[in-house]
């Protein structure tokens, strides 16, 4: 086992890279001459941040969310937002920047019925510089692509392909860093949603006097037979790192749920080496990853909304769903009729359960969209 494979804690694991590899990497620096700079922030709603203090936390910072409002014309109901986006708390790395991005484009092609919410979850060392550059390079081709308003599944589907494509062919080594992708495309009271990794849309119904989450999205990792078992035939090995080290038998290939064995999941390595360690199966990046299955393509679910029946959906990083389930967060959301009263909320709890468990927090980003005013026809 090479060396640098053993003696790091699992405080400096990240739970979507190889947890070891990517703290070897970061103290070698760029294993390749692409440039790793700070990749400049868009335009339009690109992770605007005011910060706060977080009540009995005073060393950590805790972002603040904002709020706005967007019509959609074409069904006469309006789309209340808001947005929060706060850095993780790292002890041992305190400079480490904030991974997770997010857009909000309203009136998509100059059409007042189309609106975009996306975030990304960035990883690996060049994490934040991939995650920025997807934030603005997808939002652009859905842009650019003539027939989106005609076939938006597949316009989905091509404009990750080709952002996919454009960032392998950037300036930033994403070699072993990309980033994952949750996005959701409002075309008048269409929903369109788009998937790449582990990040999470849930969508709330109401029934009666309470409100019930449904999952947007599904995630993408080798928890799921189905998505184990296609990087299988594309060359994977799909072993935990207690089975990669020798600690736990790497023929039984049953990890349970996500649930109840997520502190040690199983992850896709090559077949022979110790890289790249990826916890999940699609992200926008990672080009080793990708040689063993790890693909761009996103899994795309669409829904016609209405008002009295879906109030409201959210868009999340990972970060959020850690400790805190779907049902959870639609609960907590359903308390507030401001958005930003529900962001904080939700961010403090998430923040807080992340420290009760463990030494650090990963970074949260989340949007939540209320439906206002939608008249079913």
């Amino acid at each position: 086992m090479p060396k640098f494979l053993s003696g790091l804690s699992p405080s400096n694991w990240c739970r979507k890279c190889n947890p070891r590899l990517l703290n070897f990497r970061w103290k070698m620096g760029c294993i390749q001459s692409k440039c790793c700079r700070k990749y400049a922030a868009s335009s339009d709603r690109d992770n605007e941040e005011e910060t706060g203090v977080y009540p009995g936390q005073n060393a950590h910072v805790i972002a603040n969310s904002f709020l706005d409002v967007v019509d959609v014309p074409s069904h006469n109901f309006k789309l209340s937002y808001s947005v929060i986006s706060q850095r993780g708390y790292y002890p041992e790395t305190p400079d480490k920047e904030n991974q997770d991005s997010f857009c909000v484009r309203t009136n998509i092609q100059g059409n007042p019925n189309v609106h975009f919410f996306g975030v990304f979850d960035g990883h690996g060392l060049c994490g934040t510089q991939c995650s920025n550059f997807v934030r603005d390079r997808l939002v652009e081709m859905l842009s650019n692509d003539a027939a989106l308003l005609d076939d938006p599944v597949r316009a989905y589907s091509n404009a990750f392909l080709a952002t996919n494509e454009a960032l392998h062919n950037s300036e930033f080594d994403d070699s072993m860093s990309g980033t994952t992708a949750i996005t959701a495309l409002v075309i008048g009271d269409k929903l369109y949603v788009a998937n790449v990794g582990d990040s999470r849309a849930v969508l709330a119904i109401r029934e009666g006097d309470q409100v019930v989450a449904q999952d947007l999205s599904y995630d993408q990792t080798p928890f799921r037979k189905d998505e184990c078992e296609r990087v299988k035939q594309c060359g994977a090995r799909v072993l935990s790192v207690d089975q990669v080290e020798g600690l736990k038998d790497p023929r039984i290939q049953s990890w349970g749920d996500e649930e109840t064995n997520g502190n040690d999941p199983p992850r896709l390595w090559v077949q022979n080496g110790m890289y790249p360690g990826t916890a999940f199966t699609r992200s926008v990046g990672d080009n080793m990853a990708e040689k063993i299955g790890v693909i761009a393509d996103p899994e795309v679910a669409t829904l016609q909304l209405t008002s009295s029946s879906h109030p409201f959906f959210v868009v999340a990083s990972d970060g959020v769903f850690e400790f805190l389930s779907s049902q959870t967060i639609v609960d907590m959301v359903d308390k507030y009729t401001d958005p930003r009263e529900a962001c904080s909320a939700i961010t403090g709890e998430s923040y807080k359960l992340w420290l009760e468990h463990e030494s650090r927090t990963d970074d949260i980003t989340m949007i939540i969209v209320h439906i206002k005013d939608l008249k079913t026809v």
